[in-house]
């Protein structure tokens, strides 16, 4: 790991009151947030993303987005906050990765000399990483980030409300067709032939 591991604990009053310091620009807030969130956002980049070197560049951008956009966060839910900025940051890095890469088969057999848990743990990281970007992040942050179902929702904000533009675009292009296809059964409209 590039970076060491910080066992710092902080109740919740007083993360929120150094994001506010943060805010103002305070490099003590900066220090402390980082020291607080540094690994858990490693490893969520390092899930995400599954190659090391990716996922240390993302997390530096990440930390730096948090401080150049800090006028941004609003006051509440740092870690939601942060959780999206790392997300966007990861996503950013898969759209990439994908133009460049060459798709390969991910699901290599391992090698007879690795014992069966080191298998198995491969296994699931193929796995994971093989799940639709949404689904992956949802499952990383439920289950390795042990964040809250509310957290996630806030996290994954920007990705509902896609959805929910989507659904209802879909339910209008729905509502035409039927009527679309009234008007024809009932010869209000004509097909030319």
């Amino acid at each position: 790991m590039f970076f060491k591991k910080n066992n710092i604990t902080l109740d919740e009053k007083t993360v929120e009151k150094a994001a506010k310091e943060l805010q103002n620009g305070s490099a003590e807030a900066f220090h402390l947030l980082y020291q607080k969130y540094s690994h858990p956002i490693y490893r969520f980049c390092l899930r995400m993303l599954d190659d090391q070197s990716f996922a240390e560049d993302a997390f530096q951008e990440t930390f730096i987005r948090v401080f150049e956009q800090r006028d941004k966060f609003k006051g509440e839910h740092f870690s939601s906050w942060l959780y999206s900025i790392a997300r966007h940051t990861c996503l950013n890095y898969i759209r990439s990765k994908k133009e460049f890469e060459i798709i390969e088969d991910d699901f290599q057999e391992s090698e007879m000399n690795q014992d069966a848990d080191s298998g198995m743990q491969d296994y699931i990281k193929k796995a994971v990483a093989g799940l639709p970007v949404a689904l992956r992040e949802a499952l990383i942050l439920r289950e390795y980030e042990d964040r809250s179902y509310q957290e996630i929702a806030d996290i994954l904000t920007s990705l509902s409300s896609h959805i929910k533009s989507r659904e209802q675009r879909l339910a209008k292009l729905q509502a035409l067709k039927k009527a679309l296809m009234q008007d024809l059964l009932t010869g209000r409209v004509r097909v030319r032939t």
